[in-house]
């Protein structure tokens, strides 16, 4: 019992350590601001917020999506976003036709138009399917961000926006999207009445 909480305690320094650690870099804390401010833009404009990512990611970005269309902490109006991920019609027609690593990229040109954004989710920074989604999403004239873990893998440098998590860790990766998630949830909530 007593090795299960030392490693429970220590599973919470993990956390928390990283998060301090991010505190203070001001290369990270800027890009979270600025993403901040592209969303709140586009939505204010009338655009729409899309997103995605797999697995866990894919939770986080519904989880995202949800916040917005729904509310955060306060009741208001609602701001147009789609998850891509909740579509599991065309997921498993399209992955099972063509090719999973075009999901995302196939839902953004149906859905996306110039002045929308797609917030991209992974954990490795290495998703085909996340990273063909900002290329799309760029062809669109669409503002793009990724929220990466690890040194931001094969997508480091091609979303105008990365927030990127430096750290190995898949678990203390997520649980710092989820907190720059919910903060960026915050401050749109904020702005609009």
């Amino acid at each position: 019992m007593q090795n299960i909480k030392e490693n429970i305690l220590g599973y919470f320094k993990e956390s928390s350590d990283l998060k301090v650690k991010l505190q203070s870099d001001d290369g990270f804390i800027e890009s979270v601001v600025k993403a901040t401010e592209i969303i709140q833009e586009a939505l204010h404009k009338g655009n729409k917020f899309l997103t995605a990512g797999n697995g866990g990611s894919a939770a986080d970005a519904q989880h995202f999506a949800t916040e917005f269309t729904g509310r955060f902490k306060r009741l208001r109006k609602a701001y147009p976003a789609i998850a891509l991920t909740t579509d599991t019609s065309f997921l498993t027609a399209w992955s099972n036709d063509s090719s999973f690593d075009e999901v995302f990229e196939r839902q953004i040109e149906a859905l996306g138009k110039e002045g929308d954004v797609f917030f991209g989710i992974s954990t490795s920074g290495n998703s085909k399917n996340i990273l063909r989604g900002i290329e799309a999403a760029k062809k669109l004239n669409m503002k793009t961000i990724a929220l990466l873990g690890r040194d931001g893998g094969a997508t480091k440098g091609k979303a105008d926006i990365e927030i990127v998590v430096p750290s190995n860790d898949t678990p203390r990766i997520q649980e710092v999207h989820i907190l720059v998630i919910h903060s960026i949830c915050e401050e749109i909530e904020k702005t609009f009445a």
